[in-house]
């Protein structure tokens, strides 16, 4: 088995870093392109006026993605197996230094310039039902995830914020990952059961820019149910750390957990949706976690293929903690309007615009209007 594995990862490594896009000349008669080995390539950067909050100013934030994606099958020949190599880049620019905001503008933000290896990852199917996945991992590309969301920019609508806020430095999500097993079931054919390990704390806190592992520093653990009936899709998940964090007050340490329910529906349409809706709530431990509770949601509407006008709003509530509510308001919201259109194949543009009330909760700052433009490049 190790030297399957072992065969597999060089196969992958090797086709993505040594023969770039990996000519069919280089490659063996059973992984020619399109069969075995699958490149590919995005690059997105957005420009960003913002008024209010802390300070006004100009954001440039950029993400390179280039991920190879392998059927292990046909390259080393374990039965069942896939493979994914994920290389990210970004610049390192903040639009929440400006905003001041807590839910993040952006979902490409990421406060550092890095390079760093993402995800690398293998999955094996178990049966015709199940499948177990182990690797670095980010958690929000399976869990706490809906489609009709995904087209808004704002980091609180990709994972709730409930979740995004915990951990020493964060959980196993984008832009840094950690260690992670995960295992599904399909209980049937309208529910999907999934859980994962994930080391508790992703990288290395005091090098940011850096892809570590380092272990023993205990486990985050999550479960969810994903339930679909026709046109309705729920997840309900629950999250907990196995070691004790900071309390927000600092007085020692406590317990963190939370739980979300999830869904999102289509309200027009049949083959084609033309008006969907979703909405979230969760909650996180007030003691060891600034904001205890979570609410969002909104609306999608797409006239045409390629096309989608979006309207959300998201809500953290903060935790009620005597010892540092002084001055603090109780609640940050952002109400964000965009627009996406499919230019081509490989070109989209996606103008937004989003106002943040309460920036960090802070009655102190100002409200802010922030104003940007989206471009994506993908081969």
């Amino acid at each position: 088995m190790r030297k399957r594995i072992a065969a597999a990862l060089a196969a992958m490594l090797l086709s993505a870093f040594g023969h770039g896009a990996a000519h069919a000349q280089d490659l063996p008669a059973d992984a020619q392109p399109g069969s075995a080995f699958r490149l590919s390539a995005a690059y997105t950067a957005e420009v960003w006026r913002n008024e209010g909050g802390v300070k006004d100013g100009w954001r440039y934030l950029d993400n390179l993605d280039v991920v190879l994606e392998a059927d292990l099958e046909r390259a080393a020949g374990w039965k069942g197996a896939t493979g994914q190599v994920y290389v990210l880049y970004n610049n390192g620019a903040s639009l929440s230094e400006l905003t001041g905001d807590i839910h993040i503008v952006s979902n490409i933000e990421t406060g550092v310039r890095a390079l760093r290896l993402y995800e690398a990852w293998i999955e094996q199917e178990i049966g015709d039902r199940a499948s177990v996945k182990a690797g670095l991992y980010d958690l929000n590309s399976e869990f706490d995830a809906l489609e009709t969301s995904a087209l808004f920019i704002g980091s609180a609508h990709g994972i709730g914020q409930d979740i995004a806020q915990t951990g020493e430095n964060g959980p196993s999500i984008f832009p840094v990952t950690s260690l992670s097993v995960r295992a599904q079931v399909q209980i049937e054919e309208s529910l999907l059961l999934r859980a994962a390990i994930l080391d508790a704390v992703p990288g290395d806190p005091d090098r940011p820019s850096r892809t570590a592992i380092a272990l023993g520093d205990g486990v985050l653990a999550i479960a969810e149910a994903d339930w679909r009936m026709g046109a309705l899709r729920l997840l309900a998940g629950d999250w907990r750390y196995s070691e004790k964090q900071d309390r927000v007050d600092g007085r020692g340490e406590a317990s963190s957990s939370g739980a979300y329910l999830r869904g999102e529906t289509c309200l027009s349409g049949a083959e084609y949706c033309g008006i969907a809706v979703f909405a979230r709530a969760g909650i996180a431990s007030g003691a060891t976690n600034p904001y205890a509770a979570f609410l969002s949601g909104g609306v999608v509407y797409s006239p045409r293929e390629g096309e989608q006008v979006g309207l959300a709003v998201v809500h953290a509530i903060a935790s009620d903690v005597p010892a540092v509510d002084e001055g603090r308001a109780n609640s940050e919201i952002v109400i964000e309007a965009t627009y996406a259109r499919e230019l081509t194949p490989w070109l989209s543009v996606q103008p937004d615009l989003q106002y943040v009330i309460n920036p960090g909760a802070s009655p102190g700052t100002r409200d802010a209007l922030v104003m940007g433009l989206r471009v994506a490049v993908g081969f």
